[in-house]
């Protein structure tokens, strides 16, 4: 049977009523019926749990202690203090080898005063990072 959707066509004239056309979902209800049933099958295949055994940390009973802290202030003369001892532009290198020999871990806080020098504030800086300091904190 033939549809029209025009009113003027030679169908509409004999039977008097005028034909709509309308969308066929008999394959659409088809196509969604087979992927309800898809998913009916598939569903408990992937719900179902996956044997996952992950290592464990044997390490999380012992517990690392803090890297040490040590302070270098720089003063507005020029002088040096590491940890409260007074020491010179000379003996700030060998000091900060020996303190990196003893603990490589150790964190060295850099503190200027506000009428020191940038230039001995970035000469610290430097002679820090050259004689093996890793982790620089600086206020």
């Amino acid at each position: 049977m033939a549809a029209s959707v025009f009113r003027d066509s030679p169908s509409s004239s004999r039977s008097g009523h005028t034909e709509v056309a309308q969308m066929n979902i008999t394959p659409l209800v088809d196509v969604m019926l087979v992927l309800l049933v898809i998913f009916m099958v598939a569903t408990p295949m992937v719900a179902s749990k996956i044997d996952l055994r992950l290592p464990q940390n044997i390490e999380t009973t012992q517990r690392k202690e803090p890297p040490r802290r040590v302070t270098l202030k720089v003063d507005a003369n020029g002088h040096f203090q590491l940890d409260g001892v007074a020491l010179d532009r000379a003996a700030l290198p060998q000091a900060l080898r020996d303190l990196m020999q003893a603990d490589p871990r150790t964190v060295v806080q850099i503190t200027a005063n506000a009428d020191a020098d940038y230039q001995d504030f970035a000469w610290t800086l430097a002679e820090a990072q050259r004689n093996g300091v890793r982790d620089i904190a600086w206020e």
